[in-house]
């Protein structure tokens, strides 16, 4: 399955529903006093919308990516008028106030930092409208708190949901190659260090409402810190040779979409389709290819279905849909 003009008008119009919708909304905010009790709207006048920051965020992504690749869809039109009217200097300004409050160190880390630095990257290949010029204070603020988170992060972070420090990477990485030579050289070391070692996975995937492979993303960001010289004796040993694709890395079932944490799952499906795909393409002509590749086509036709639906999926599932489409 690729990504087709049809998909994208779908994905399109999903996201133009939900990131300028500002209720129902999750927020992740530290009171720092009785007055500081204020609506989601206030601190985040860009990313209010999605029911959450990041979902916003990454949200955004796909809406200016999807305006990239099919810039003549009747929806490109309405996605830049909402952008214009979404990523001005003032709203930014208020966006990087907030992170500048002592008791937001933490805010949205590590997964908010990387599709932020993603979505700074996207915006920039739209020059023409100054989103991503606006946006860099807030993306280079991110940056410096990644270096000087993964100077205090002694031990990978392995768990399948946000807190993944090898997702965050993978996007952050991207950004960090055509801005920041010391956050990619923090990123490639830091990586080397905290993975290079591990070998024969046997974790007990999936988790009940986990999104991410912890395997498959750690897997997917070496590819991109590897050589391919390092990168398949080591992939070899960690999930080929011992069967574990084969035998384990099967598409997830979702037994309540309505239920956030559950529909967590059906982007676990799409997030290994994703990864595969990124795995297969740094392993070329390897036998492990056809399973590899069998694998993620099994895992993307299982979520596709389900991108749109309830609202606990649709306000974030057709941006790790889209990850895989273009993967591929």
């Amino acid at each position: 399955m690729e990504l087709t003009e049809d998909i994208a008008r779908n994905f399109a119009r999903i996201a133009l529903g939900h990131v300028a919708r500002p209720y129902p909304y999750k927020d992740d905010h530290v009171f720092e006093g009785e007055d500081d009790v204020r609506a989601p709207r206030e601190a985040h006048p860009v990313f209010f919308g999605s029911f959450d920051w990041h979902s916003c965020v990454h949200g955004w992504w796909t809406l200016l990516t999807l305006r990239r690749l099919y810039p003549d869809i009747p929806e490109a039109a309405a996605i830049t008028a909402l952008a214009e009217g979404t990523f001005t200097e003032e709203k930014l300004a208020v966006e990087l106030a907030y992170l500048e409050r002592p008791s937001s160190r933490g805010f949205e880390r590590p997964y908010g930092w990387g599709w932020l630095l993603y979505l700074h990257l996207e915006a920039e290949r739209a020059a023409e409208h100054g989103w991503g010029e606006r946006l860099a204070p807030l993306a280079r603020a991110f940056a410096a708190r990644l270096v000087e988170y993964l100077r205090i992060l002694t031990y990978p972070i392995t768990v399948g949901t946000h807190f993944n420090t090898s997702f965050a990477l993978i996007l952050a990485r991207e950004w960090a190659a055509r801005h920041d030579p010391v956050l990619l050289a923090t990123i490639d070391d830091w990586s080397i260090a905290g993975f290079s070692h591990r070998d024969d996975y046997r974790g007990w995937e999936p988790g009940g409402d986990e999104f991410l492979s912890p395997v498959l993303c750690a897997s997917m960001l070496m590819s991109r810190v590897m050589p391919f010289t390092q990168f398949e004796p080591w992939v070899d040993g960690l999930v080929l040779g011992n069967g574990w694709i084969e035998r384990e890395c099967r598409p997830v079932t979702v037994s309540d979409r309505s239920d956030g944490k559950i529909a967590h799952l059906d982007g676990l499906n799409l997030s290994r389709a994703w990864c595969l795909r990124g795995i297969g393409k740094a392993l070329g002509d390897h036998p492990a290819l056809p399973l590899i590749e069998l694998r993620a086509s099994e895992h993307l036709n299982a979520a596709m279905p389900h991108v749109a639906g309830d609202y606990m999926g649709e306000h974030w599932l057709a941006s790790f849909a889209l990850l895989a489409l273009l993967e591929g």
